[in-house]
């Protein structure tokens, strides 16, 4: 055993585990890049987009130099696997950014839509014709941290609510605290008459 460490060691154990080490940071680090670019963050993706080059160079110099060794090529794949799920798992951590939430409810919609307003969430409602007869759709811009507060006050009063969720880039204006605070006497903000196929 100590012979075949002497001898291996570097190449069969140490080496593949630095390898899949650094691919780990390399993709995780890629992953952060993308969502500060899907954000418009310069400064991050910038940041993170030199990290991730050089790191990658490194990785890359080290499993070339080691062509005939099979557990380089392993502890790469294998880190570029773990690299992504960590990266995903850190990313929905950070709640990074905002989206937009539509939610389609079953007429009346009254007690949802004043719930969310007595939590300070400013929205649009919308009154539609669904496939089953009228509906009420709520479009808000929401942070990502919020959406889990905001789809549980949802549920509990309307359980069977359908909802989309979207990554939003930019937002050129949000309505104050206070406005959204307004009862629902003020759905000025537009009643169409929508039809779905």
């Amino acid at each position: 055993m100590l012979e075949f460490w002497q001898t291996h060691g570097y190449a069969w154990i140490i080496l593949p585990l630095l390898i899949f080490c650094a691919r780990i940071l390399d993709v995780t680090v890629a992953t952060l890049r993308l969502m500060f670019l899907a954000r418009g963050a310069k400064t991050p993706t910038v940041i993170t987009g030199f990290f991730e080059a050089l790191i990658w160079i490194i990785i890359i110099s080290q499993v070339i130099r080691n062509l005939d060794n099979v557990m380089s090529y392993v502890a790469y794949a294998g880190g570029f696997a773990a690299g992504s799920y960590i990266g995903m798992r850190i990313e929905e951590r950070l709640a990074l950014g905002k989206v937009v939430l539509r939610v389609i409810l079953r007429k009346p919609g009254d007690v949802v839509v004043n719930a969310l307003r007595e939590q300070h969430h400013s929205l649009t409602c919308v009154d539609a014709e669904g496939a089953r007869g009228p509906v009420q759709i709520l479009f808000m811009v929401l942070k990502r941290s919020e959406i889990k507060a905001v789809l549980a006050l949802i549920k509990q009063y309307n359980p069977n609510a359908f909802y989309t969720i979207e990554d939003v880039r930019y937002v050129s204006d949000r309505v104050t605290p206070e406005a959204a605070a307004t009862p629902l006497s003020g759905w000025a903000l537009g009643r169409w008459r929508l039809r779905f196929k």
